[in-house]
């Protein structure tokens, strides 16, 4: 069995004596989709955001490839290889491909003060890397990013993480606010970043866009974990009634006693 890339053990996070999140245990392995569901308020945004190095644990443990880590920022989450990608983040709408991919990391060619941005280099890397990802239409480097769709826009910030060696990928609600072909491209997406053995921990409201990519699932209310399973071990109506707390069944079948009910006396 191998080694999982990310791993939390109880992890707990506090704020001014307030549970956000409470013994959060979860693991992802190389080459594995772990979808990390619940509705607005169930604490994703806090994982995330300790798992990125923005938020310290209050208490539990979290390991990179086996060994105990303790960001103190998200620059020391990314040294060990985890990308956090926001939805439509990353991405710096007035720049142009080139740039906007490097930004931070640009290619110089020249010497000493006189070394300048290499444009040439960087267009060819950048739009390599985003057609790898299958996003033909982006043919030059001096695109601007705004012009591009959101999936486009996505897929350029995940090529990006990739391509500076993102062992983890967390994704942030990346098909949100997305059509139906731009979603299904960005779910292609994250299973090319499966298949090249990178960790995808992708975070999501939408059941159905986790059960065509997911390996595991971990499913979590008001920041505690109710569930955690393998593909194929829960149908969907299941895992929406856990994100709904059970209640979405209870009230289904509510509702259906007294529509009998209602039938009944109409008889």
């Amino acid at each position: 069995m191998a080694t999982p890339l990310l791993e939390l053990s109880n992890v707990s996070k506090s704020f001014a004596g307030s549970d956000a999140l409470k013994d959060i245990s979860l693991e992802v392995e190389p080459g594995q989709v772990l979808c990390l569901l619940g509705d607005n308020g169930a604490g994703k945004s806090t994982l995330i955001k300790i798992l990125s190095g923005v938020h310290r644990p209050t208490g539990g443990e979290v390991r990179v490839s086996g060994t105990p880590v303790n960001f103190g920022s998200p620059k020391d989450a990314s040294v060990l290889g985890i990308a956090t990608v926001h939805q439509f983040g990353g991405s710096f709408p007035l720049m142009t491909v080139e740039r906007s991919f490097f930004v931070g990391r640009e290619p110089t060619k020249g010497w000493g003060v006189f070394r300048i941005f290499d444009k040439k280099t960087a267009a060819a890397i950048s739009v390599s890397a985003v057609q790898r990802l299958g996003i033909t239409r982006i043919t030059r480097g001096d695109q601007i990013v705004g012009s591009l769709s959101g999936g486009e826009r996505q897929a350029l910030v995940i090529a990006r993480a990739v391509h500076f060696g993102a062992k983890v990928l967390i994704l942030d609600e990346p098909t949100a606010a997305l059509g139906v072909k731009e979603a299904t491209h960005v779910l292609r997406i994250i299973m090319q970043a499966r298949a090249a053995g990178v960790a995808v921990v992708f975070v999501t409201h939408n059941v159905l866009h986790a059960m065509t990519v997911g390996d595991r699932f971990a499913v979590l209310i008001h920041g505690r974990k109710v569930d955690d399973f393998r593909k194929g071990e829960r149908s969907r109506a299941e895992i929406t009634d856990l994100m709904a707390g059970g209640e979405a069944m209870a009230e289904l079948e509510s509702e259906l006693a007294q529509y009998e009910l209602d039938a009944g006396e109409s008889r």
